[in-house]
Formats: structure tokens, sequence, C-alpha cells
């Protein structure tokens, strides 16, 4: 795995170098649930009727989509560091027509560039297991969403079932980077993604760190037999 201190500049350069296939190779993986999963988070973000909604880390905007889709008054502002995958997005984002509610911002999701309670909901996907630290990731998530406001987390998770998970594993960490390498050239970030996971926080573990973060009535619902949670806390 990456040295902490690299994780950033490496985590940057994989994914500017991959952006060409990123969409297509997460409709591979998942068998095209990534978007039904972005769908169920899009609608834990609940906003009232012209609210701002920060979605953190927002890759090529598929989750800033589906926000944008699930809440059609609201203004979003999509931020991410790596300049690539949000170029990606923002072409995305005109070829639907969205470009005037969405905003894109490059920051860096340790120290989100906005004051505090500027937002209604803050959302992330698939972000957390490329971060440095978790719990600095929710304080800015926390800091810079209102008083009562949502923050919302979908995240890859670790399958407990004893026979399936076997099976994740092994499609994970054999077929995945194989996959990756032939569609997108790249195997090395297709290693990483399932190294990432095999470190990474179970999904009980990742609600105590979001409670450390300062937010409460946290809860959390898996999906696609436990390879998925959505986590959901509120600013008190």
């Amino acid at each position: 795995m990456v040295p902490p201190h690299d994780k950033a500049a490496y985590v940057r350069r994989m994914f500017d170098a991959i952006v060409g296939r990123y969409d297509l190779m997460n409709r591979l993986m998942t068998a095209g649930r990534d978007e039904a999963w972005r769908r169920q988070a899009a609608r834990q973000a609940v906003v009232p009727p012209g609210g701002k909604i920060l979605d953190v880390a927002t890759g090529t905007a598929d989750l800033t989509l589906a926000l944008a889709r699930q809440h059609p008054s609201a203004r979003i502002y999509a931020l991410d560091f790596s300049l690539g995958m949000m170029q990606r997005g923002i072409a995305k984002v005109r070829e639907q027509g969205a470009g005037e509610r969405i905003r894109f911002i490059a920051g860096d999701a340790l120290t989100l560039p906005f004051a505090d309670g500027t937002f209604d909901a803050v959302t992330s996907g698939f972000l957390m297991r490329n971060v440095t630290d978790i719990v600095r990731t929710f304080v800015e998530m926390r800091r810079v969403v209102r008083p009562g406001g949502r923050v919302v987390c979908l995240e890859i998770s670790k399958p407990r079932l004893p026979v399936f998970s076997r099976l994740f594993w092994w499609y994970f960490m054999r077929v995945v980077p194989a996959v990756g390498r032939l569609v997108s050239g790249n195997a090395e970030a297709y290693r990483y993604l399932p190294q990432s996971l095999a470190q990474f926080v179970s999904a009980e573990e990742l609600k105590a760190l979001m409670e450390q973060a300062g937010l409460v009535d946290v809860t959390y619902r898996r999906l696609m037999l436990g390879t998925v949670a959505i986590h959901v806390g509120r600013r008190p």
C-alpha cells in the first residue's frame, strides 16, 4: 500500500490517469448497480427547496448528477482535487443540461474551502478509502453543513456472509485487477482498489468514526449483500 505521506499525491495521479475508462470500469465492476447506489444516497440528502448541497470528491460527477435529478431546485457544489476527473464531470454535466445549477470547485476534502454551516447537506461517494484522515474529513463535512443538516457517505464495505465473502474477495483481488488492466491499461490503479478495501474499516467502525467527528444519529444501510453501505449522520 501507499505510505500515508504519499497517499494524496498518489491518489490524485491515479485518478487523473484512469479518467478515460473510469465510468466504464465502474459499470463493469458493479454490473451497473453503482448508479442505483448513488440514487439511493442522493435520496438521503434531505434539503429544503432551493437548498445547497456539497458533493465532496465528485469525480466524474455521477453522484452530483443523481443529486441534481433528486433535488431539482437545489444548488449543488461539486468538489474534487483530481482535475482530470472533474473535467470529465464538467463535460457530462453540460451534456445533460444541468450546468446552470452545478458549480465545480477544485479543493481538498481535508480542508474544505467553505464557511461553517454553508450547506443543507454534504455527500460523498467512494471517498473515504482514499483520504489520509477519515475523522478529519468528517469533521470538515460536519463543519460546513448547517445544524440539523445531513452528511451522507456512500462507500464500499466488507461483506460478512462467509461463503459470499470468499467469492467477493476472489473477485475483487483477482478479477477486478485483470479487467482493469485490459479496459483501462492501468493494472496498478485496480490493484489499489481491492487493497484499499482490505485495509479499510468496517461499516460499524465507520459509523463510530462519524460519531467521533461530532455527527449524531448516525445510521447505515448495507446494500448488495453487504458490499456497499450508505451512512447518514446529522450535525447537532
